[in-house]
């Protein structure tokens, strides 16, 4: 069977024969347990950094260092992609998310140097994140600006 050859209906019926079906039940349940288990332990460790004297304010920044530092971790010894095989969407809570997206790519290329491979590639997620980041507040400083001016 010639794949150039077809036309696109012949193909996606050719890719739907072959693809194998998704369990998309267990995949959600899989989903919502590991990203349910990753916001109990964020609010565990909130509660843990309330507990040692910390206000509500700097508990939260301590927990969000502690879950970044968890996530890039087990990203760098190779267990956050096991867990993300099984757990889908549910690792794709923001800051776990962000942060194994941030170190994932730079562990990709960290044999060719530090700055041109590792940094490089830490600052191609992040810079896109960063861009957008930044525009939208000033957007939104602008429209609020407007808005009390008038």
């Amino acid at each position: 069977m010639d794949l150039n050859q077809m036309s696109n209906a012949e193909y996606n019926a050719y890719v739907k024969g072959k693809a194998k079906p998704s369990p998309i039940g267990k995949n959600m349940v899989w989903a919502f347990c590991v990203g349910g288990l990753i916001c109990v332990l964020g609010q565990a460790l909130t509660d843990f950094y309330k507990s040692r004297g910390l206000g509500a304010e700097a508990a939260g920044t301590a927990e969000c260092v502690t879950l970044i530092f968890l996530a890039a971790f087990l990203t760098g010894i190779g267990v956050f992609d096991k867990i993300a095989k099984h757990a889908g969407a549910g690792t794709m809570v923001p800051i776990t998310g962000f942060a194994n997206a941030m170190v994932s790519p730079a562990m990709e290329f960290k044999q060719e140097g530090f700055v041109t491979g590792t940094a490089v590639k830490l600052f191609t997620v992040a810079g896109p994140v960063l861009v957008y980041g930044i525009s939208a507040s000033v957007v939104y400083g602008i429209i609020l600006w407007v808005v009390q001016m008038v």
